[in-house]
């Protein structure tokens, strides 16, 4: 008996962290040093979802996602696309089966977020804000 809420009391705990690390976790918009563009939530949202194809400067922009498994990526989907991850993987999906969108290119991390983002200058990404470096440059939403 005192074995049950021994585990019970750690299960209830372990949760707790578990929520609180990812409560905690910060994500940022980041691109290219050299994109001068100014965005706000509607604007990322528009790019992400394949609506918008240009940044406000009227440059080409290329979102880039990470993987289904990522929690940056189920964050970003719930608070900036204010979407479940379900329900953006069905959007995208309805998107492809009828031919009017193409879904961001997957990598696996923030770190290959940051690779490519650094390497082009119409990328857009999101990590978390820990991982940010300075071959990026952060864009606070408005």
């Amino acid at each position: 008996m005192q074995i049950v809420k021994v585990r019970k009391a750690l299960l209830v705990s372990l949760i707790g962290c578990f929520i609180s690390s990812t409560a905690l976790a910060e994500i940022v918009i980041i691109v290219h040093p050299n994109n001068d563009s100014v965005l706000d939530t509607k604007t990322v949202q528009r790019l992400f979802l394949g609506k918008a194809k240009k940044f406000p400067n009227g440059q080409e922009a290329i979102p880039i996602n990470q993987s289904d498994s990522s929690s940056t990526r189920s964050t970003f989907d719930t608070n900036t696309l204010n979407r479940s991850s379900s329900q953006v993987s069905a959007y995208w999906s309805k998107l492809v089966f009828t031919g009017k969108g193409t879904p961001p290119k997957e990598v696996d991390d923030d770190n290959a977020v940051i690779d490519l983002v650094s390497k082009n200058q119409n990328a857009i990404g999101y990590v978390d804000s820990s991982a940010v470096n300075d071959t990026v440059k952060t864009i606070p939403i408005n």
